[in-house]
């Protein structure tokens, strides 16, 4: 899978409005999702639990947490674009997101990418994705939304 790879600035202003791509798909798994819970310490039964989940859910297995899909982000974006000469990257905001469908255990899900805003703060380009995660075989996507990178590139 290629990568687009953006250098600078007006490298990524040279794509503004357009699909900058689109992620491979990733399984969650329920190893994947138990760490997560550990981690943010959620464990709320319809994402730890998969035999209460089968017969109580109303999905009939085990759930991604939905922060957790939001967190596979930068791993996606990585795949999606290749940004070289920066000095650092900051995750900056969230716009606009919604969650509109679980992503059951062991799901296949991707992510495409659209550049909305590319903006130049005095040496930081703001750059503003359209994000949709997809769930292979779903109509509608585990999320979507907007959200904000810094970059602080080398001169």
């Amino acid at each position: 899978m290629s990568r687009l790879l953006i250098q600078s600035h007006q490298e990524f202003e040279n794509h503004l409005g357009q699909k900058l791509g689109v992620s491979e798909y990733h399984t969650v798994t329920q190893e994947q999702i138990d760490k997560f819970a550990e981690a943010t310490l959620d464990f709320q039964w319809i994402h730890t639990n998969p035999e209460k989940a089968k017969t109580e859910g109303a999905f009939g297995s085990t759930i991604a947490h939905g922060y957790l899909t939001l967190s596979l982000l930068p791993f996606m974006w990585e795949q999606v674009v290749e940004v070289k000469n920066f000095k650092m990257l900051v995750n900056y905001g969230i716009e606009q997101f919604k969650f509109s469908a679980p992503v059951l255990v062991n799901s296949k899900v991707r992510t495409h990418v659209w550049l909305q805003e590319c903006t130049n703060l005095r040496g930081i380009s703001r750059i503003k994705l359209r994000v949709q995660m997809e769930i292979e075989g779903n109509k509608k996507p585990a999320f979507d939304g907007t959200i904000i990178f810094l970059y602080h590139f080398n001169n």
